[in-house]
């Protein structure tokens, strides 16, 4: 396994990872201090969230909320069993552990559904316009891509911003690592096509979460049978396919369609952690946005004065 370690050093660090490849010399990579993360907006409402239709087989459970806009609900395929009352914002389906949203339901479904996939689009850009830590996973190109293609397979990669160059497709071929701290993020610009193979996994190392991961991707999207993927997939203009049994903990936010068989897609649950100076007051704001109230088992929270706490929030 080729290890990416974020230095202690504040600042940029700079890798010196010397592999025996075979074929290969001497790697050298760069790791660098974690990025801003992207915003997702309303859009991280979702779970899945598509401009062209989401379609399911049997055997799918979703964990968070589903929408479609600006097609509307005829273009939500398979097994659903939707059940909308007259009215009604929302329906439900066996599926779907929260709530379905389409544009033709009642108001403010519509306007909600607008705001939230215009704010996919602006994260989208946002993620694209980050400066590049690592063009092409620094230094191992030669190794891990080519002809276009670049395979994470086996590596261990630290935060960062990464992107792929011309036509910029990335493949899984193996288990992939993304090792960090819990508000460390990952950004991987890819302008090509990103795909998993069929049972592998992206690996969660430390205590990287999966909601500071975000791809975004500009063709295709494939994870392959039975496999597990982490993070937020933000796909700009075509189809995510979530193949039979295939595990997604984050989020398929589309500006074209998300199909499904048989999967597991949860909305990961973000830990933050905030430094408590003095006494604590019944609520505290969580990265400056969403105030959420103190843990109901976590005791006098007043002798709280020099401790790390740690709230957990759905987003």
């Amino acid at each position: 396994m080729k290890n990416f370690n974020r230095s202690s050093i504040v600042g940029v660090a700079v890798l010196v990872v010397s592999v025996v490849l075979g074929l290969m010399g001497p790697i050298t990579a760069f790791a660098f201090a974690s990025p801003a993360t992207v915003d997702l907006g309303a859009a991280g409402n979702f779970a899945i969230l598509a401009k062209s239709g989401i379609s399911t087989t049997a055997g799918t459970l979703i964990t968070g909320d589903i929408g479609v806009s600006p097609i509307d609900s005829t273009a939500i395929t398979g097994p659903w069993v939707l059940n909308l009352p007259t009215g009604s914002a929302f329906s439900t389906s066996p599926l779907v552990t929260g709530k379905v949203y389409a544009v033709d339901y009642a108001d403010p479904t519509p306007a909600n559904l607008t705001t939230a996939v215009s704010n996919l689009e602006t994260a989208i850009t946002s993620a694209n316009g980050r400066a590049v830590d690592n063009t092409q996973l620094t230094g191992i190109a030669a190794a891990q891509c080519v002809t276009g293609t670049c395979d994470l397979a086996g590596l261990t990669l630290a935060p960062g911003v990464y992107t792929f160059t011309g036509p910029g497709n990335v493949i899984i071929t193996d288990n992939v690592i993304l090792s960090g701290e819990a508000n460390d993020v990952w950004i991987f610009i890819i302008p090509g096509t990103l795909n998993i193979s069929s049972a592998k996994q992206v690996i969660l190392g430390g205590n990287a979460k999966a909601s500071n991961i975000f791809w975004s991707v500009a063709d295709v999207t494939t994870l392959g049978t039975n496999s597990t993927f982490e993070g937020n997939i933000l796909e700009a203009g075509s189809v995510i396919a979530i193949q039979t049994g295939a595990t997604l903990n984050g989020r398929a936010l589309s500006k074209a369609a998300v199909t499904l068989d048989a999967n597991t897609v949860t909305v990961p649950t973000v830990s933050v952690s905030t430094p408590c100076v003095g006494a604590v007051t019944s609520s505290t704001l969580v990265d400056a946005t969403q105030a959420v109230s103190n843990d109901p088992d976590s005791g006098n929270v007043s002798t709280w004065a020099t401790d790390t706490f740690t709230k957990h929030i759905q987003v």
